[in-house]
């Protein structure tokens, strides 16, 4: 059995290759034509050629990444100034 990563490599590549357009890769397989769209977008992206302002996917996975320690910090400097306001 595929994982979806394959998967979805597998109809990116279809549609890159000319073998089947989006919207035919979307009826083929059941898929909304939008997100197929965005699956080859978001491999142009990861692979240099496609330059739109959107973020490759190792970029995503950093900005996520960065957004939890965020909320993390925040949370450890609300503990902090509780602390302080309660022994002060």
């Amino acid at each position: 059995m595929r994982s979806p990563r394959e998967f979805k490599a597998e109809i990116v590549e279809q549609c890159q290759r000319g073998d089947r357009s989006i919207a035919q890769a979307a009826k083929d397989f059941d898929l909304t034509e939008t997100a197929v769209r965005e699956w080859v977008r978001q491999a142009e992206r990861d692979a240099g050629t496609r330059e739109d302002g959107g973020l490759r996917s190792d970029e995503k996975a950093e900005l996520a990444a960065l957004r939890r320690e965020n909320r993390r910090l925040r949370e450890d400097v609300e503990i902090l100034q509780r602390a302080t306001a309660f022994f002060a």
